[in-house]
């Protein structure tokens, strides 16, 4: 999914923090009893090699322990009892590491989380692209022709169902309440956009964010449709660069039929 969630839940941040602690303490107890077992054999050594020696094989049979891999020097029978004792405790240590780290990372709001850290990525890189608010009827055919026209577009849903239908059409999506609409317009990059198309179904929430937009950027390209001359008078006052009253071009679009139609009428 490509859906930046503006309230991002902050849970999803929390247990990966709670994750990366708790691998850090893993690893300290692996590594304490590294070195707990690479001392105890150098001192259980007796050979007349040099200390250097000692120590290098016994922190090879130490890793080896560790890691599980099996590939030990020979042992008299206090270094094996010593061993023995080792491969207990590794295997205490690795029990408690797998119940530490398990089950943090497979949460729902550490994937949000995840997709969050993705998605801002993509949004850093965005750039004179065009945002629509709204996926309805009219954003999603907005959306679908400005892709298909090469237009990179990022849409602005504040419905979960609408921002994931957006989504699986290959669109960026930005999620969010509609209480959050200051942040959304923030995360959309409106400093680098081409345009902005407004086509949220209330009427009062385009004039916000006809508002808010313009107040972002003074020179971005804001298209929002209005349903009167009252409501473009609005509209415009608000930073709208054009207003698009759909009776107006329905109405054009059926006379313009009539006139040729009566044209080409014998």
């Amino acid at each position: 999914m490509q859906i930046y969630r503006v309230d991002e839940p902050r849970i999803g941040a929390l247990r990966v923090r709670e994750w990366r602690h708790r691998a850090r303490h893993a690893l300290a107890l692996l590594l304490l009893l590294l070195l707990i077992v690479t001392t105890g054999l150098t001192l259980l050594d007796n050979s007349n090699v040099p200390l250097a020696t000692k120590m290098f094989h016994a922190l090879w049979d130490g890793v080896n322990l560790v890691t599980t891999l099996g590939d030990f020097s020979d042992f008299d029978e206090r270094q094996k009892f010593f061993m023995l004792a080792a491969m207990l405790a590794t295997m205490l240590v690795a029990a408690l590491a797998i119940s530490m780290l398990t089950g943090l990372l497979s949460g729902d709001d550490v994937m949000i989380y995840r997709e969050n850290r993705a998605m801002e990525r993509k949004l850093e890189q965005l750039s004179d692209h065009v945002v629509v608010v709204g996926f309805r009827s009219l954003g999603e055919t907005i959306a679908e022709r400005l892709r298909a026209a090469g237009e990179p577009v990022l849409v602005l849903a504040a419905d979960q169902a609408v921002a994931h239908r957006a989504a699986d059409r290959g669109h960026l999506v930005l999620l969010g309440a509609r209480h959050a609409l200051d942040d959304m317009l923030r995360h959309a990059k409106l400093e680098r956009a081409k345009a902005m198309i407004v086509t949220s179904p209330d009427a009062n929430d385009n004039l916000a964010i006809t508002l808010m937009a313009r107040t972002m950027n003074r020179s971005l390209t804001i298209i929002v449709p209005g349903e009167n001359e009252l409501r473009k008078t609005l509209l415009k006052t608000a930073g709208a660069s054009e207003v698009v009253i759909a009776n107006d071009l329905v109405a054009s679009a059926i006379v313009d039929k009539l006139t040729l139609h009566a044209k080409v009428t014998p």
